[in-house]
């Protein structure tokens, strides 16, 4: 097995618990240069908000869209959209990373622009 399989596997137990909730979930996927954010429905078909480093507003403030920093404004404003959205809980989908740096960082901003999990 390789890393991507291996992250994939932990990714499917977390998702499965999810869809099992049948809970709104903040996924993250991060890339090198990039990090991204979304906020599914319960029932996996819908997206309701996303953010992500790419985004032009964001790409302007920022040197680099693969840091700490990045993924802290990205927690911020996935935050703010689905405040406006009308969601505050939701369940945290870390797409089998690890909760650490730039993961973490979003999670926490998050979480301190109002969302729940």
């Amino acid at each position: 097995m390789n890393k991507k399989q291996v992250r994939l596997r932990r990714a499917r137990k977390t998702r499965a618990k999810i869809a099992e909730l049948k809970a709104v979930r903040l996924t993250v996927f991060r890339s090198n240069a990039h990090i991204y954010a979304q906020i599914i429905s319960g029932c996996g078909s819908k997206v309701l908000a996303a953010a992500s480093s790419v985004e032009q507003d964001v790409r302007a403030q920022l040197k680099n869209g693969g840091n700490k920093q990045a993924a802290e404004l990205v927690g911020k404003l996935i935050a703010e959209r689905a405040k406006s959205a009308g969601l505050e809980s939701v369940s945290f989908d870390r797409s089998g990373f690890l909760y650490h740096g730039r993961v973490k960082a979003l999670a926490e901003a998050a979480r301190e622009g109002g969302l729940k999990f």
